[in-house]
């Protein structure tokens, strides 16, 4: 059996989304032609060891991506392992390291401006400001802040319950003075105008519904730069990692120092203060 053969009856599985199929439809056509015609049987752990080796040079089209050959690997993996059983899946490592990309994080200079940006007297321009505020205050996701409701901001304890729209622990992340004023502004001036019947939603929509985070994509294309830069001005204001990650929900510290990356210059004048033999 070929290849291109167990391909087609590989992709025909219902288990396989659409994406899914359509992704390793092109990455296993790449691999049959580098293969050619000889027996899938006779694919081992030195032949994805070249395979590897000729995706990592150049091409015509430029250098692949390390997740583009992680993922052309994968696939042919999926596929001995359907056609030939996991005993024929070479399990030894051979895909490159993926460089992992840090977000990049606006400076204060830049959140200030987009915050003052968010004028008006509306009840949607009220909303706007105090939703913003709130994303960058508490370090939200945005799914984590369309998801709040009227009872999980505290403004006596000046804190946000936190339900992780990613499977994580609930936390509890302090409330910004800013966005405590927004925030309170908001439901004092802008939600009653806003709501229609019994939502418990803390962010509305125009029809009084829970908001969903194409609004907050709206206001801001990427709204998870707000996330990464409330990690990193923390940790350039001297916050320890540990409480970054407890505040952002993080169950990995390297997640953490990923999203905490700063100016070496930074971490320079930080170790000058705090070394003894500096």
């Amino acid at each position: 059996m070929t290849v291109a053969e167990a391909a087609d009856r590989f992709l025909e599985t219902a288990g396989l989304s659409g994406s899914t199929r359509r992704a390793y439809a092109a990455d296993l056509r790449d691999f049959a032609e580098w293969y050619g015609k000889a027996p899938l049987e006779r694919v081992d752990i030195r032949v994805l060891a070249d395979y590897t080796a000729d995706l990592g040079r150049a091409r015509p089209g430029g250098k692949l991506a390390p997740s583009t050959i992680a993922r052309r690997l994968a696939a042919v993996r999926s596929l001995l392992r359907f056609a030939l059983g996991p005993d024929h899946v070479p399990d030894a490592s051979l895909a490159p390291r993926r460089r992992r990309r840090l977000p990049d994080a606006p400076k204060a200079s830049e959140v200030d401006s987009l915050l003052d940006a968010l004028t008006g007297d509306s009840a949607l321009d009220l909303r706007n400001r105090a939703l913003v505020e709130l994303v960058y205050s508490a370090g939200l996701r945005s799914a984590e802040v369309v998801g709040l409701d009227l009872g999980d901001v505290d403004f006596e304890q000046e804190h946000v319950h936190v339900r992780s729209g990613k499977g994580a622990k609930d936390r509890i992340v302090p409330l910004g003075e800013e966005a405590a004023h927004w925030v309170a502004r908001y439901l004092r001036e802008a939600r009653p105008q806003l709501a229609r019947g019994a939502e418990n939603a803390l962010f509305l929509s125009a029809r009084g519904r829970r908001l969903d985070t194409s609004t907050l994509r709206r206001l801001t294309p990427h709204p998870h730069r707000l996330r990464h830069a409330f990690a990193t001005h923390l940790l350039e204001g001297g916050a320890d990692l540990r409480v970054i990650q407890e505040l952002l929900g993080h169950s990995s510290l390297s997640t953490t120092q990923a999203y905490s990356h700063v100016d070496p210059k930074h971490l320079r004048r930080v170790y000058d203060r705090s070394h003894p033999r500096s």
